[in-house]
């Protein structure tokens, strides 16, 4: 079986703890320490996905503050939240390319059946199984909404 990305983050906190990557292990760190927090607070062992979802979940915290720290003129706090983007990113399954996402998105309207801006939320509940953690979700809404307005 394939080792979870959990345990896969555990094995690279040790590798750049050897290397003495001080940048590397302290975002794996928090990735760990978010890990455990959701173990606790749902008294469940986490599953792959819910790895990912939470790694993408610090992805987008990070491009938010990283939005806001360029806005106030930081650009070190902006490069650093930047590099932890890339550091979590090397845990999250390959992301689907623009295009592979507006095919898959074509193919659940026209299974469905939808036609209108108003059937975005039964699309997007579709699209969900299909492609969570293999793309942003933000883009996939976009591109819905695209399809479901032309």
């Amino acid at each position: 079986m394939a080792s979870s990305i959990k345990s896969l983050i555990e094995e690279n906190v040790k590798t750049s703890m050897k290397e003495r990557n001080k940048e590397k292990t302290l975002t794996l760190r928090m990735a760990i320490s978010e890990f455990k927090k959701e173990e606790i607070d749902k008294q469940v062992d986490l599953t792959n996905e819910d790895s990912i979802r939470i790694i993408q979940r610090m992805i987008k915290q990070r491009k938010e503050s990283m939005s806001q720290f360029i806005d106030a003129g930081r650009k070190e706090l902006a490069e650093k939240e930047e590099a932890e983007i890339t550091i979590l990113k090397e845990f999250l399954p390959e992301q689907l390319s623009e295009e592979e996402i507006t095919s898959i998105v074509l193919e659940v309207i026209s299974e469905t059946g939808s036609t209108e801006p108003a059937d975005m939320g039964k699309v997007m509940g579709a699209l969900k199984s299909k492609i969570q953690g293999n793309a942003d979700m933000g883009l996939v809404s976009k591109i819905v909404k695209e399809n479901l307005s032309a």
